[in-house]
């Protein structure tokens, strides 16, 4: 029987979702576990995976499109079944969704087994020639002045999708809108004191940098922010890392100062409880909840050229592993956030958040707390400068680390209490070992 393949839900906040890119095209054959879509949702890139054997009869949303979760994307066709039939009509609507493939990717309530409605996919350009386009596409030509018959499509079959339209708009000539339509802000060219014109644009909120938004406004607005900041010398640290990556080379052994950093906070939690430890509840029953798991959150920068981003991959149990496994995972986690994306579990559930610039040569920040933790610390780069060690001003290694904490859980001692017992352990990295 004919499969419905519907956009599901993976994440538990998620809403909609958008094709990015199709991996398969209608025609193919394709096996169970077979990636056929990269979905972006509100947290990250993912890949989805068929659970289902069969051929694909009709891709039913566009690269680049936004849907609502349970709307129909792609239809199968099983053995024995006819592709063409099936997208032509003949056979789809007789057959039920398989809605088996939407709730083992992510549990989510059953969707509508109808796809929902969308906007024709078909206009016509200035010249009168028929063009294939996304909904989404049209509507940003439309509101932008984009002549079509100048816009090459990427998508399947030559349909014009999001990316098509966003690079006419940043490479092309704006056509004047039509004199009943409101006007459209033209780009602004800015010349640099090099010689080259920048051009200003509108870019598109992605689902994941729309949600980062409304989750930093949240944290801001609703957490009692407060900074403390405190210096590590880090000789001996520099020292012990790089004696270690010579004998631990020839393993494929590389550890970072954020590895150092990382099993440091981790284990300094067994002092300092109510660092790991949340906010529950409502107004007149508020608890706090100290948390027996130290999962600690590591921030990963995503590429600009991909829609840039952040988001926090989790080290569960950090306090129970070694610093090679800190540094396998991070590597793993960070190199597979920035290819194919994180799963949901993988972002799950962390009580302290890491967020380090020091390999951008940033010195000093402050981050924003990452909810539901009550902590994050922001931490910079090691740098050599001069520092007093006794009677002397000599050359020394020195990391700043700025801690953002939420006042209604860890006030001002508790904050300098716990950056001290970091500072103890990176100053004296040998217990880190043990």
């Amino acid at each position: 029987m004919a499969i419905e393949i519907s956009m599901p839900r993976l994440s538990d906040t998620m809403q909609q979702g958008t094709i990015v890119k199709w991996n398969v095209r209608e025609g193919q054959a394709i096996k169970s576990g077979d990636v056929i879509a990269d979905i972006e949702t509100d947290k990250a890139t993912m890949e989805l995976q068929s659970f289902d054997d069969g051929t694909v009869a009709r891709l039913g949303v566009a690269e680049g499109q936004t849907v609502p979760v349970g709307t129909v994307i792609l239809v199968l066709a099983g053995k024995g079944e006819d592709a063409a039939a099936i997208k032509s009509g003949g056979g789809a609507s007789a057959a039920p969704a398989a809605k088996a493939v939407v709730n083992a990717v992510s549990n989510a309530p059953s969707a509508p087994a109808s796809t929902a409605t969308m906007e024709s996919d078909e206009t016509v350009d200035s010249n009168g020639a028929r063009v294939f386009i996304s909904p989404l596409a049209k509507k940003i030509a439309r509101e932008s002045g984009i002549d079509l018959a100048s816009v090459q499509g990427s998508g399947p079959g030559g349909r014009i999708v999001r990316r098509d339209v966003e690079a006419a708009i940043s490479g092309s000539t704006l056509r004047p809108a039509p004199a009943s339509a409101a006007p459209v802000a033209k780009a602004t060219p800015v010349v640099s004191s090099s010689g080259t014109k920048l051009s200003g644009e509108i870019v598109s909120l992605s689902n994941m940098r729309r949600t980062i938004a409304r989750r930093l406004v949240e944290s801001k607005t609703t957490i009692p922010h407060y900074q403390v900041t405190i210096e590590v010398a880090m000789d001996a640290l520099v020292d012990l890392r790089k004696q270690l990556n010579e004998q631990l080379e020839t393993q494929g052994v590389k550890l970072s100062v954020n590895d150092f950093l990382v099993r440091a906070c981790a284990l300094a939690m067994h002092k300092h409880p109510y660092v790991n430890s949340r906010w529950v509840g409502n107004t007149g029953s508020e608890n706090i909840e100290l948390l027996a798991n130290v999962n600690v959150g590591i921030a990963i920068a995503l590429d600009e050229s991909k829609g840039g981003g952040l988001v926090v991959a989790t080290l569960r149990d950090a306090d129970q592993i070694g610093l090679r496994q800190i540094s396998a995972q991070s590597r793993a986690l960070a190199d597979k956030a920035r290819t194919k994306g994180l799963t949901i579990e993988e972002m799950a559930d962390a009580t302290f958040t890491i967020s380090n610039l020091g390999m951008y040569g940033v010195d000093h920040f402050t981050a924003i707390i990452n909810p539901p933790n009550v902590a994050i610390l922001a931490v910079g780069a090691a740098i050599q400068k001069p520092v007093v060690r006794g009677d002397q001003v000599v050359p020394g290694w020195v990391m700043s680390m700025t801690m953002s904490s939420d006042h209604r859980v860890v006030d001002g001692a508790m904050a300098a209490a716990y950056l001290n017992s970091v500072k103890t352990l990176l100053e004296k990295p040998a217990t880190l070992l043990v």
